[in-house]
């Protein structure tokens, strides 16, 4: 878990990471279908999608979005792929990138909260899943091959979680089926931070 006087890196110093995050090459994942590299939509021009990704992937206030901090506060944008943590009381934050749905059809906007958090999660796909998708396994327990990743915040919405991913890939893309994922690390950080109760918009 994260000391309460984290300290934000500058604007240099992060350009000059996530350069060097975007000139490593990609670690190639055979993980099943399920996670498989057609379950990530890839980008027109990767190279002008990124730029602009970095650009949006600023640090925001709460107050537009929340009328108060109580339990602590979850804000994701769709558009720049990011997670925003508040603590209670304002005094300690977090940004994290994130994987968001493969089409808007897929994606829901709106005020949700956490009402359940697991770590090692199971995970069954929904029965619109496998409807798309007839030879995907019913269930999947806790483990490697597991979509869901390390940790799993399940929000008040049916079928929909912010959880972790094996598959680094997806993070910053659209690669789900309507959840928010991010980095194991971070998820597992989230989850020390966040509570039941913690409320949720996604914008």
């Amino acid at each position: 878990m994260s000391e309460p006087n984290f300290k934000k890196p500058g604007r240099r110093a992060f350009l000059a990471g996530s350069a060097a995050l975007l000139a490593s090459p990609a670690i190639a994942q055979d993980l099943g279908s399920v996670n498989s590299s057609g379950t990530t939509q890839g980008e027109r021009d990767l190279t002008e999608s990124v730029r602009r990704n970095i650009s949006s992937f600023r640090t925001l206030d709460w107050q537009p979005y929340f009328s108060d901090l109580r339990k602590g506060a979850i804000l994701v944008d769709i558009d720049s792929r990011a997670l925003h943590y508040w603590a209670e009381g304002g005094d300690f934050y977090k940004l994290y990138p994130s994987s968001v749905p493969l089409s808007e059809e897929l994606t829901r906007r709106g005020r949700t909260k956490i009402v359940r958090k697991v770590e090692g999660p199971s995970w069954r796909p929904t029965p619109s899943m496998l409807e798309r998708n007839p030879d995907w396994p019913e269930f999947i327990g806790p483990g490697p091959d597991n979509p869901m990743g390390t940790h799993a915040l399940y929000l008040s919405w049916t079928y929909y979680r912010i959880h972790g991913t094996h598959d680094t890939r997806k993070i910053g893309r659209q690669s789900s089926n309507g959840c928010i994922g991010l980095f194991n690390e971070h998820i597992a950080e989230l989850f020390e931070l966040s509570e039941v109760g913690t409320q949720v918009l996604l914008i």
